[in-house]
């Protein structure tokens, strides 16, 4: 008996400490005195501001954001409803123009800085997609300026249901709070002062507004971001966020700040082109941002330590293979990318020395294939070159075949791409079957 009862007194400690525990973490996870420098009175329909310095700003910090990218969809300037497909089923961007029965128009200020920088919406927790995560490092005036700037936006009534592509348990808001619990930080950008100003405010666009982890860092089965692999790039279903650590064989490591500079103001470096997802965030996002926090961003990610990624030998095919991928090659990529990868600079990326290619997740190039691409318009590099689909031209095998050659030549070496793999994604794509002959 006695025995017993010390068993369940056990247990009961461990029940209430336990308890304590997920109480703490809870209040520091979902505590919102942050917001207090915020105004809880006035809704963002009925907000009046004059000062054109804060509204500017508040204009820049969307760009940093890329708030536009997602939440504009043909429905109007920031009205929603674009589409983002995750693991766990498709999610809808929000309306957040001033709009009272299908926006933002009745937030108040501090229930803004709730929802963008601790991911409490008015309809309950949001998910992750939308990257409070991040966005939680905004300085205090940034949220100001920014909440300045929605509230000259025109009001749009788009209703959007944001959750209804997802699948249960996930359309249930309130497990965000056990997410919420094991991967997000409640807290601001603390400055490194062993750093410079401008490595520090690198280190603030990336980490924050930028939230470049987001796309270029893995996720575990939960969606959280893997510890330890920092920006080592991420599979984003139908697209691949390559790694930009400074590895010089599958990163950044190889490229100068001026490189990475006119990549994110332009969408180019002369050898690499920015298509998928990246492009949308060259042409909403980073074309905007100053010469100063270009060239920050750039410094900042050259610190970063290298992912383990290491230098890959060109893979060596039988006669019939190698002929086979060349000769497809020539004939339908060549009069672009080259006779030697060399591509066209500015309008057509080079496959020679091009490391972004030769990730071992090759989804970008599958994709590219099958469904055809194109790259970000800029103001400095107008003429946004396209690539069209080889879905109806080329057949899986045909695919994987060529992507191999250019993966494996001009000193390029890389894992091979099977035919199962552009099946897979020809399918999931919903990408077109090969013409038939008609033989």
């Amino acid at each position: 008996m006695a025995n017993r009862k010390s068993i369940i007194k056990g247990i009961v400690a461990v029940v209430v400490i336990g308890g304590i525990g997920a109480g703490v973490w809870a209040w520091n996870t979902l505590n919102t005195s942050r917001s207090a420098v915020a105004d809880d009175t006035t809704p963002l329909s009925k907000v009046t501001i004059t000062d054109q310095a804060a509204i500017k700003h508040g204009a820049y910090v969307m760009r940093l954001g890329d708030c536009a990218a997602c939440h504009t969809a043909g429905k109007g300037d920031f009205a929603g409803g674009y589409k983002i497909a995750t693991p766990f089923g498709t999610l809808v961007s929000s309306n957040i123009t001033p709009d009272t029965k299908t926006g933002i128009g009745n937030m108040t200020e501090r229930d803004f800085f709730n929802a963008v920088r601790q991911g409490i919406g008015s309809h309950g927790l949001l998910y992750p997609a939308m990257p409070f995560t991040a966005y939680s490092k905004f300085t205090d005036k940034d949220m100001h300026d920014l909440w300045a700037y929605f509230s000259t936006i025109k009001p749009v009534e788009n209703k959007v249901d944001e959750n209804a592509g997802m699948s249960f348990p996930y359309n249930i808001r309130l497990a965000m709070a056990g997410w919420d619990m094991l991967f997000f930080k409640n807290k601001g950008f603390t400055p490194d002062p062993s750093k410079s100003a401008e490595w520090n405010r690198g280190k603030y666009i990336v980490d924050g507004g930028g939230h470049c982890a987001a796309c270029h860092s893995p996720r575990n089965f939960l969606g959280g971001q893997k510890g330890g692999e920092y920006l080592f790039g991420g599979n984003l279903g139908e697209w691949h966020a390559p790694d930009i650590t400074s590895n010089p064989h599958t990163g950044i490591g190889a490229s100068s700040v001026a490189d990475l500079m006119q990549y994110l103001q332009t969408g180019t470096d002369g050898v690499a082109v920015a298509g998928g997802d990246m492009a949308e965030a060259v042409e909403h996002s980073t074309q905007y941002f100053t010469e100063a926090d270009l060239k920050a961003v750039a410094t900042y990610l050259k610190s970063v330590p290298a992912s383990k990624g290491q230098a890959r030998k060109p893979l060596t095919f039988d006669a019939k293979t190698q002929q086979a991928g060349e000769l497809a090659y020539e004939v339908n990529c060549s009069a672009c990318h080259g006779l030697k990868g060399e591509g066209i600079k500015g309008l057509a990326p080079a496959f020679a020395g091009n490391h972004a290619l030769l990730s071992d997740d090759a989804n970008n190039l599958i994709h590219a294939m099958l469904k055809g691409t194109r790259a970000a318009h800029t103001a400095k590099v107008q003429t946004a070159a396209g690539m069209p689909s080889f879905a109806w031209k080329m057949d899986d095998k045909q695919i994987a075949g060529v992507l191999n050659y250019v993966r494996n030549t001009w000193g390029n070496g890389a894992v091979a791409i099977k035919a199962e793999d552009v099946a897979k994604l020809r399918e999931d794509l919903k990408a077109r079957d090969k013409m038939h002959s008609g033989k």
